[in-house]
């Protein structure tokens, strides 16, 4: 198929930002589960803002909403390799307001991120008549 139906194919450079992308998003989710517990007030909102400003930039890169959703699906594999418990019984995340507010706020800010109503347009002329 040559994309003539509702949905095109990406190419290979779209391919490898949207993998470039969610490497971007697992490195993020590493140092934010590593920030928001060492540094608890200002550690989280880094943390927080570092997800959305990526997940944002991904969707203004890339001019589409899968540029967000590679992103944010690299910071989901990270928390959840994080989140999973080993065999002795440890856990990376503590039982603490930062842990549940990282988890719960960084899922947040993906899907507003990821689902942003209008994208970014192109510096361009206007197409409205007299102007």
């Amino acid at each position: 198929m040559n994309g003539d139906g509702l949905f095109t194919f990406p190419g290979p450079g779209r391919i490898a930002a949207y993998v470039g992308l969610a490497a971007l998003g697992f490195v993020v989710g590493l140092a934010g589960a590593l920030v928001q517990g060492g540094w608890f007030p200002a550690g989280l909102l880094l943390a927080l803002l570092a997800l959305g400003g990526l997940c944002y930039g991904a969707v203004v890169l890339t001019r589409a909403r899968g540029g967000g959703l590679a992103a944010a699906t690299g910071w989901l594999l990270a928390v959840l390799f994080l989140a999973a418990g080993r065999p002795e019984g440890d856990f990376f995340f503590g039982a603490g307001i930062s842990a549940y507010v990282f988890l719960l706020g960084g899922m947040t800010l993906a899907v507003i991120c990821a689902t942003v109503p209008k994208l970014p347009q192109p510096d361009r002329p206007s197409a409205r008549l007299g102007k």
